[in-house]
């Protein structure tokens, strides 16, 4: 049967990748409601807001009340800022003064995280330089071992306390390590820390501890700001719990053919799967170029009218096989395949791949045109 030109099964694109911005406000004002009394919501929009869009989504949580966003680079801080085009709301910058000359941080609206000694050094000189009273956040290494600046290093800006006086810090901060594991030791002991440590810097600044998982840990761990990113963007925030968070990606992509195969027959690269009973394939225009991960081989599953069917053989850079058999009537070049969605989160799909939700969504559908729904 000939196909008409105008069909949109081969004129239309061939993925389509949809982020529900209503869904990410819902998330966002759901962990704000979890919150302490007094605490404020921030939200991480580092990484292009994981992959989603940085600029879209902060104008989206903007109209949710959000006022801090936390970027990783000075770049990403601008285009925030930019984003947001004149709204009034902070952005900070958690890998520090680096990456852009002082001058253009402070023309650009942007407050640095401060992680270390040279960082504060350098911050507060640049002040005393300029004579203005600069804003900061100063971050504390409660045992990560990752950014921040040490227990030595406190006890001597405690001893020192004038390399801080050119600088208006709003913040003090910390990151925790294992908070997605509830129970683990690690938890209590960081935040036993983080109180030690901030009370002996006995400066008037607020207090910023939680990630997404840590506000799961209770209104001990909220103090005045928490940064969820992860949870925003419906990954679970827990490793042991259900996740109550809205999944916020629709990818679909079409199917390019279907192909009968009989008993014995191989599928992809290697061979390394063979068929053994005869088997109705759709051909799928994904791969682990998309971010469908190779890992995935063996243990994935798609979608096709609300069916789940398995996908086999290896993946491709640009391509996927999925054994259709069982859907009826069969399916149809042009179709839809469902990637992630109502039927499978990306949580589901990290677990097929043995990765984690966060590697997924930032390496989701490159080639794929993004569309935006559900602006408030």
């Amino acid at each position: 049967m000939s196909i008409p030109l105008s069909d949109p099964g081969r004129t239309g694109p061939l993925g389509h990748l949809e982020i529900h911005l209503d869904r990410v406000r819902w998330n966002y004002l759901s962990l704000q409601k979890k919150l302490a009394k007094g605490a404020d919501c921030a939200a991480v929009v580092k990484a292009d807001a994981y992959g989603i869009g940085a600029a879209e989504v902060a104008v989206e949580l903007y109209k949710a009340n959000c006022r801090h966003f936390y970027a990783a680079h000075a770049g990403e801080g601008v285009a925030v800022r930019q984003a947001l085009n004149g709204r009034e709301a902070q952005v900070y910058v958690l890998h520090g003064p680096f990456g852009m000359k002082a001058e253009e941080f402070v023309r650009s609206n942007l407050i640095p995280v401060l992680n270390s000694w040279g960082d504060i050094e350098y911050w507060s000189g640049f002040a005393r330089k300029t004579g203005q009273r600069l804003p900061a956040v100063i971050q504390i290494d409660t045992g990560m071992n990752r950014l921040g600046v040490t227990a030595e290093e406190v006890a001597r800006l405690t001893a020192d306390p004038e390399i801080l006086k050119p600088l208006d810090v709003r913040y003090l901060l910390s990151h925790l390590a294992c908070a997605d594991e509830p129970a683990h030791p690690k938890n209590k002991e960081q935040l036993e820390a983080f109180r030690r440590l901030t009370a002996q810097l006995g400066l008037p600044s607020r207090l910023s501890f939680a990630n997404s998982a840590g506000i799961f840990l209770g209104t001990d761990y909220h103090f005045d700001q928490v940064r969820p990113g992860a949870a925003l963007y419906g990954i679970n925030p827990s490793s042991v719990a259900p996740n109550l968070m809205q999944g916020i990606v629709t990818f679909k992509v079409r199917i390019l053919q279907i192909k009968d195969v009989d008993r014995g027959e191989t599928v992809g690269y290697g061979a390394s799967y063979q068929v053994s009973t005869p088997a109705k394939l759709a051909i799928l225009s994904v791969g682990y170029a998309d971010g469908y991960m190779r890992s995935i081989t063996g243990d994935g599953m798609v979608h096709v009218r609300g069916h789940a069917c398995p996908v086999v053989g290896r993946i491709s850079m640009d391509l996927i096989a999925a054994d259709v058999t069982k859907v009826a009537p069969a399916p149809q070049a042009g179709e839809w395949a469902e990637i992630i969605g109502d039927h499978q989160t990306v949580d589901d799909v990290a677990a097929a791949t043995k990765l984690i939700g966060y590697e997924i969504l930032t390496n989701l559908g490159r080639r794929y045109k993004r569309i935006y729904s559900g602006q408030g």
